[in-house]
């Protein structure tokens, strides 16, 4: 089995992504905190999820993210699965996000994108069935 344990982030500001962060997960948590230097520049760092997935918080990011609408290597997104999608764009949107754009329309899912205070594109994907090939069904983003 493999799984995906923790996405390591760089950050501008720790405050503003936690703000982001917690309104989309309320049920996570900070499990860890500190300061280290990373290579000759001491940044605030911190660990937020649960007891099995979490993001690595890394502050004093500088510089943009890359073009999402070019061809250049980087990260273009990545997704959290939700049990209720509606619930969360309430929330999103009652801290002060906005969406980005909804997904490709599916019968077997329901998804939106919301830009983090990075720049980060952050997709949130609600499944409608439990049936593998109807999950995963051939429009893909």
């Amino acid at each position: 089995m493999i799984r995906l344990e923790h996405l390591n982030l760089v950050v501008k500001s720790l405050p503003s992504s936690m703000k982001f962060y917690q309104a989309a997960m309320p049920h996570w948590r900070v499990r860890q905190q500190g300061i280290n230097d990373w290579y000759g520049v001491e940044r605030n760092w911190l660990h937020f999820g649960d007891d099995y997935n979490y993001l690595t918080l890394n502050e004093a990011g500088e510089g943009k993210v890359r073009d999402r609408t070019s061809n250049q290597l980087g990260l273009a997104h990545f997704a959290f699965e939700v049990k209720n999608l509606d619930a969360l764009i309430k929330r999103m949107k009652t801290a002060g996000f906005e969406p980005h754009h909804y997904g490709a329309q599916n019968e077997f899912r329901t998804n939106i994108y919301f830009f983090d205070p990075n720049g980060l594109e952050i997709e949130f994907v609600e499944y409608l069935s439990d049936l593998p090939e109807q999950r995963n069904s051939s429009d893909v983003d």
